[in-house]
């Protein structure tokens, strides 16, 4: 199948969308001047019911829709398109009052090598380095809720990238209490394996023994499964794959899924089975959002799909707070309460993925309930990782909210001044 692209310069020309009324393409290139927009014709054929347009969660995954500016920011975009200047001055005041670059990701995740800060590479969990290859700042398509668009929007400020992976080797290298190398991005997987093997191969030196786990955040399997079926060099990617596992390596695919769907087509089950048999593993996580995927049937569904294909469900996460977040996020309540359904519904291979969970500062948040305790009403949270790896596993409480729908929203319970972790 030939990749096609479509963006904000050339959506008029995708076919589904000629009998669409107007003001669809009116909404798709006011939105998509703010916040980035892209999407390839596999999407396009295969996922989207277009049957049901605007209300399909496909469509909604990877089309602008209206309300995701706010009324005022939306109207002021709109007058601003007839002329080129105006367009992005407007796009770049809205884009920062949208929390660009949440948790704290370039004041306290980016680590030194003999004095100097490390561009491309975030060192927040003591475990875990993330580094973002440079030719991997990307998606075969973009998803409307990515808490990471500021990647994709041309600006390099607020850019992590790094084609330096001599740097990243050594930072490695003399860390040996990092185990785990999370590729990241955009998606690692759009570029061509030659590139990825520059930044994996070096890994087998025996110096980086302490480098056991390799892991691959990827929305490929959904958005584009040909690069691991028919891609000219998908067989090498898939060699790759197979050297790192003989050699010793965890290689896991972290598989962004936000509804069974995805799982549907031959094409990508294909490509699941074909990594399967490299000997790497599939991961799959994802978060709860409004208009795609928060009813509990729709999680239960895609864990059993999931397990039945060989995939590990891993996280169900929240929205993070950047972005259209106003439009996908839930209340923390309305998410514990979908994850308790869905998976009260499974049977324990499916109960895997952990959650709901909050990727915030101090780390990932877990909801783990709520109860009553001597008369109040509160959350039970527990960090699942934390930037002080002695906060690791620590349950807490916060006074009940109905309306919470991230950690700034909540305040310590039993009339506490501050979480424990504010104190440090």
């Amino acid at each position: 199948m030939e990749f096609k692209i479509f963006n904000q310069s050339n959506f008029h020309n995708i076919p589904q969308l000629q009998s669409q009324p107007k003001e669809i393409l009116e909404h798709i290139k006011t939105v998509g001047n703010v916040l980035p927009f892209r999407v390839n014709n596999y999407v396009l054929d295969h996922l989207i019911d277009w049957s049901n347009i605007p209300d399909d969660p496909l469509y909604q995954l990877t089309f602008p829709q209206e309300k995701m500016l706010m009324p005022a920011d939306y109207v002021k975009m709109k007058e601003a398109l007839t002329d080129e200047a105006a367009t992005k001055k407007v796009a770049n005041e809205i884009r920062n009052t949208l929390n660009p670059h949440p948790a704290d990701q370039l004041t306290k995740n980016i680590p030194q090598l003999d004095g100097q800060f490390l561009e491309g590479i975030q060192h927040k969990y003591t475990q875990t380095v993330l580094f973002f290859p440079a030719q991997g700042q990307t998606c075969h398509s973009y998803c409307t809720f990515c808490f990471r668009w500021p990647q994709f929007i041309g600006d390099k400020s607020l850019r992590f990238a790094s084609k330096d992976a001599k740097t990243l080797i050594n930072y490695l290298k003399q860390h040996k209490n990092v185990t785990d190398l999370l590729i990241t991005g955009g998606d690692p997987l759009i570029m061509k394996t030659h590139h990825l093997a520059e930044y994996l191969e070096p890994l087998i030196d025996p110096e980086c023994n302490h480098i056991q786990n390799i892991r691959i955040g990827s929305k490929a399997l959904s958005y584009w499964p040909h690069r691991f079926t028919t891609d000219p060099d998908a067989d090498e990617l898939l060699h790759l794959f197979e050297r790192l596992v003989k050699k010793g390596k965890h290689l896991a695919i972290m598989a962004h899924y936000n509804h069974g769907r995805e799982l549907e087509p031959l094409e990508a089950q294909n490509a699941i089975h074909r990594i399967r048999n490299t000997g790497a593993t599939i991961r799959s996580q994802g978060p709860l959002l409004a208009h795609i995927n928060d009813n509990p049937l729709i999680w239960s569904n895609m864990w059993r799909s999931q397990v039945k294909l060989g995939i590990i469900p891993y996280y169900m996460f929240i929205e993070r707070d950047t972005g259209a977040n106003h439009y996908f996020k839930l209340s923390l309540e309305k998410c514990w309460h979908i994850y308790k359904e869905a998976s009260s519904s499974v049977s324990g291979l499916c109960k895997t993925a952990r959650g709901p969970s909050m990727s915030t500062s101090p780390g990932k948040i877990e909801i783990q309930g709520i109860t009553e305790i001597l008369g109040e009403k509160v959350f039970v949270l527990r960090f699942l990782q934390a930037r002080n790896s002695e906060w690791n596993q620590r349950p807490f409480f916060a006074k009940y909210d109905s309306h919470a729908s991230w950690l700034s929203n909540l305040k310590p319970a039993f009339g506490e001044e501050k979480f424990f972790f504010e104190l440090n």
